[in-house]
């Protein structure tokens, strides 16, 4: 993944004649439960640099995960397509090709960050997250299991650390 992120920010940074950092934070790893979780996800990753306001449309990115799919690479590509349609529960590369065209659509006009995708440990159903917490021991003790409107999430908790510290003396 560093690999990646590296390469894109300094192709980018070239064609645009500038420097510094491209990316906001770290690589952010969120684990999904369903294959609708995951096409979410996936379309939530496509939309990251419209959101930037880089590009109008994710087929404007040429190394992305979405033209990948739309129109797959004869060599070098990054994505494992068996493994993708297996998770998906698609047939075919065709099938997928359309379903992520399909959740685009749904999605294309969703122009703010998703605290969703950008903040969550685990997206599911509330059982599942409770599985993902207890798995974490003792980092998931502070993690709080969300429904936000539509999906249970798995988040950090809200409070800041080491709040309970007197910020003078530090006891």
């Amino acid at each position: 993944m560093q690999l990646i992120a590296g390469r894109t920010a300094q192709e980018f940074n070239t064609r645009k004649n500038r420097r510094g950092a491209f990316w906001e934070d770290r690589y952010h790893a969120t684990a999904v439960q369903t294959d609708s979780h995951l096409a979410r996800c996936m379309t939530y990753i496509d939309l990251n640099m419209v959101r930037a306001q880089v590009i109008q449309h994710p087929r404007d990115w040429e190394i992305s995960g979405y033209n990948e799919i739309q129109r797959p690479w004869m060599r070098k590509g990054v994505i494992d397509f068996d493994l993708l349609m297996s998770f998906l529960n698609v047939e075919s590369q065709q099938e997928l090709a359309g379903l992520q065209s399909q959740q685009l659509g749904t999605e294309i006009a969703v122009t703010q960050r998703n605290p969703m995708w950008t903040e969550s440990v685990a997206v599911g159903d509330k059982r599942y997250l409770q599985g993902i917490k207890a798995g974490l021991g003792a980092r998931g003790v502070h993690r709080q299991i969300l429904f936000d409107k539509e999906i249970w999430t798995l988040r950090e908790g809200s409070g800041r650390y080491f709040s309970f510290l007197d910020p003078v003396s530090g006891d």
